[in-house]
């Protein structure tokens, strides 16, 4: 670990600003709560395994009323969870989650850290997750980050046993622990020490807690009374909790927004014990390390501050900046210089932005910029110089009078200029359960830091500052009003398959469909379709204009696909032209809650070929929480609808169907299902065939949704590669058309499957048995009833999962169970 060494950007007393794409003067309410956090110096890191496991509620009161600074380490970006609002998965997921996060870390004042640690899907116990992550490289992120950021309390969200409920829950209070004991030691992780100092926090301790029917606190305990009402807020911490974790919208986390205080409780892990507060024998203020002229200077500052006009506090916070600018503590002096000066800029009602009204932009290429700069103090802030990347202008202006100062200029993106991209995805994961990081410092970071930023050179009194404004775009929106967002940069020629998986069958031809984005024109470009090293087929001649996407299909005749041996291969697409080769398309997630969200994976699709039939020819398809099975259908050339209401209650249009396939969690996300039940019901009952796939048992629109009574539970089998065994091997599901054998579930991803039937009625005929390591066998992953002509099946096996994926196996099974009535 730390086996590279980062760019380190020395600038003395000055403070370099960046904040998101635009720098922006706090609120007056937030500049008193900054120097009420000036004034502490705890600092407390929550710790638990996801997005949205932490104690938004906790955290809230921590930074709002004890004014501590407060972080938040979730070991995973929760790449395995599931997604209400689109059909991402895994590694968009995991970015989208992140940016939920960091949202909801915007409300609620804390700061958020991760490890390398992949969420690869629910897992039991921690024998079962540390099977996949690896303990030592996830202690030394979590050591690493207790020795950046320096907490006195460490608190875990979990215990390390099963009252955690989930064994990666359990596995980040093992983490913690090791990591507990390790921080201050000198010989633990020796190579972080090229850029930290160790760092024993005081106390670890387990925010215990009451889910469901787990009731783990106790009066006994330590507790801390919260979610009182803050005036400057105008509500209570626990109705800012609430609004915090209700931007966890893709995993469906709307949380009431409590009124009210309650009781937190704490059960002590290691280190010295806690028996009133959290913060016992710990120096909460400077007076408590005996430098008493800064608390005094801050209390001064606190009682005379003047909230219309926090500049006229400028005088004295500049006086405290000395001070503090002296202190022999080179970790304090760091954080509590770059505070004071965050409250310092805001306080003079600073602003600045770099924008230009691209939205993406390449390497090497020029823009137009404007520099859009403007103070509002009475004292005038002096620019001083602008370095704009390639050129650097002595300015020497005055900032002052609310008056906006813009400047406009070219600039140059260098041509070294990386591609705009997460730091964790830039590279391969070194497996399903680690990111590869090229950059070891990067580690803990929410995301990348801007690389691209006009530094202005500031005066403010006698101080010096430099603030860093990211290039940004910027751009109108006709409902939203000023959108500014990172500018991104890009290829030239971004490629991307328009399908994840296509179909390749005997003695025919196979055309695939290529996304062809085009920042610059390409002439002459050339594509060459691969499987591994051998080059099925290539196409030459191909003209792209500038600016363009283009959508063009290429037919690999069917000799060239006689080349492929294997039923499941992975075909690459590689662009050429003028000695530059491009193989990465770009994947864009746009929602309304978070900002554009951009990074980039090959251009590569599953081919599949071989034994793989399905008679089904017209499916209808009812929209659950988002998949892409539709994609995978009408990929085998079946005609997939997307069913209206008006389809579902018309039996003459269910009738034309071969089959009707329900999204997952369809029963949890679309509220009229209950309204379509009889008519779904009665299409099966008249010969039809309904593929259910899994739902959950929280927020189910009916209870009753079989063609006859049964139950889901949360019972799944997290093994992928657990033993499946066949219960009536004869079934026609298990032999028409594709004969099933315990070879088509090899290979399979993340899970066999969740949310099993555990009781059902003896009409219910179970194909498969199967169970996780040391647990009793299960026989809920799908259940077959004849009812009336037709066929009902409900399977929570994981397709939403395998299908993407290229599994031939579970390919073959899901077309038997949509050709049940062939």
């Amino acid at each position: 670990m730390f086996k590279r060494l980062a760019i380190v950007f020395i600038l003395g007393f000055f403070t370099v600003f960046c904040s998101a794409q635009q720098v922006r003067p706090a609120k007056s309410s937030e500049i008193y709560r900054e120097l009420k956090t000036l004034k502490h110096l705890p600092k407390v890191l929550y710790l638990a395994a996801h997005p949205d496991d932490e104690n938004t509620g906790l955290l809230s009161w921590l930074i709002n009323d004890q004014n501590v600074e407060t972080g938040y380490l979730s070991l995973t970006r929760g790449d395995g969870g599931q997604n209400l609002l689109g059909t991402e998965q895994g590694a968009a997921l995991g970015l989208i989650r992140t940016h939920e996060l960091l949202e909801a870390r915007k409300l609620d004042g804390a700061q958020q850290f991760f490890t390398r640690a992949i969420d690869f899907g629910f897992s039991k116990n921690t024998d079962d997750t540390f099977k996949q992550w690896d303990a030592d490289s996830i202690t030394a992120d979590v050591v690493w980050v207790i020795r950046k950021f320096r907490p006195d309390v460490i608190i875990c969200r979990f215990p390390p046993t099963a009252a955690a409920g989930h064994g990666q829950h359990a596995a980040s209070a093992v983490v913690a622990e090791k990591a507990f004991k390790l921080a201050g030691d000198q010989t633990a992780f020796p190579n972080q020490l090229k850029y930290v100092n160790v760092f024993q926090p005081k106390r670890i301790l387990w925010n215990t807690f009451r889910f469901g029917s787990t009731n783990t606190t106790a009066e006994n305990q330590l507790k801390a009374t919260v979610g009182q009402y803050d005036a400057q807020l105008g509500m209570g911490y626990g109705e800012l909790a609430g609004l915090s974790r209700s931007l966890h919208k893709s995993q469906g986390a709307g949380t009431q927004s409590v009124a009210g205080v309650r009781t937190e409780y704490f059960s002590p892990v290691l280190g010295d014990q806690a028996k009133a507060t959290l913060f016992e024998r710990i120096p909460m203020n400077w007076s408590d390390r005996g430098i008493n002229d800064i608390d005094e200077l801050i209390d001064i500052t606190l009682l005379s501050f003047d909230y219309n006009h926090p500049d006229k506090s400028l005088h004295g916070l500049l006086m405290l900046r000395k001070k503090i600018a002296e202190l022999q503590d080179v970790n304090l002096r760091k954080d509590k210089l770059a505070a004071i000066d965050h409250i310092i800029l805001s306080c003079t009602g600073f602003m600045g932005e770099v924008v230009t009204n691209q939205a993406e932009a390449i390497a090497g290429d020029s823009y137009n910029f404007r520099l859009n700069v403007i103070a509002r103090a009475s004292a005038p802030v002096l620019l001083e110089q602008v370095n704009w990347i390639n050129q650097t202008d002595n300015l020497n202006r005055r900032v002052s009078g609310d008056s906006l100062l813009t400047i406009e200029r070219k600039i140059q993106i260098p041509a070294g200029a990386g591609l705009t991209e997460p730091y964790w995805l830039e590279k391969p994961a070194k497996n399903a359960a680690t990111f590869s990081v090229t950059n070891d410092t990067l580690i803990g970071l929410a995301e990348n830091e801007s690389a691209l930023n006009v530094v202005l050179s500031l005066k403010i009194g006698t101080e010096q500052f430099k603030v860093k404004l990211p290039l940004s775009f910027k751009k109108l929106d006709p409902v939203k009003g000023d959108v500014v967002e990172q500018l991104r940069i890009v290829p030239a020629l971004g490629l991307s398959f328009a399908e994840p998986v296509y179909f390749a069958r005997e003695k025919e031809g196979l055309a695939v469909t290529l996304r062809l984005k085009a920042t610059k024109s390409i002439n002459y470009g050339k594509v060459d379709f691969k499987i591994g090293n051998v080059i099925i087929k290539s196409f030459t001649g191909i003209n792209l204009p500038e600016n363009t996407v283009t959508i063009k299909d290429f037919l690999i005749p069917a000799e060239d696909l006689s080349k492929i041996k294997t039923s499941q291969n992975k075909l690459e697409a590689v662009f050429s032209a003028e000695q530059n080769t491009f193989t990465k398309g770009q994947v864009l997630i746009q929602y309304p809650h978070l900002p554009s969200l951009q990074y980039f994976v090959p251009a590569s699709t599953w081919l599949l070929k071989g034994d793989i039939k399905v008679l089904a020819k017209k499916v209808g398809y009812i929209q659950g929480a988002g998949d892409l099975i539709p994609e995978f259908l009408s990929q085998a050339g079946l005609q997939v609808d997307v069913l209206t209401e008006a389809d579902i209650l018309n039996p003459a249009k269910l009738a034309t169907y071969d089959a009707i396939v329900t999204g997952v969690r369809v029963i949890n996300t679309e509220k009229r299902i209950k309204n379509w039940q009889p008519a779904l019901k009665a299409y099966v009952e008249n010969g039809g065939t309904m593929v259910m796939q899994y739902n959950t048992t929280q927020d189910m629109a009916l209870q009753d949704f079989g063609v006859y009574p049964f139950t889901i539970s949360s019972k799944r089998v997290t093994e992928e590669n657990a033993a499946v065994k066949f219960l009536n091997p004869n079934h026609k599901l298990l032999n028409y058309p594709n004969k099933i054998t315990a070879q088509d579930f090899n290979g399979w991803v993340q899970e066999r499957g969740a949310y099993f039937a555990d009781q059902w009625d003896n009409r219910y005929e179970p194909l498969f048995e199967m169970n996780d390591t040391g647990e009793e066998p299960l026989k809920g992953s799908t259940l077959y009833a004849k009812y009336g002509k037709g066929n009902f099946i409900y399977s929570p096996l994981a397709f939403f999962r395998q299908l993407p994926a290229g599994n031939v196996g579970a390919a073959r099974l899901f077309f038997n169970f949509i050709s049940a009535g062939k």
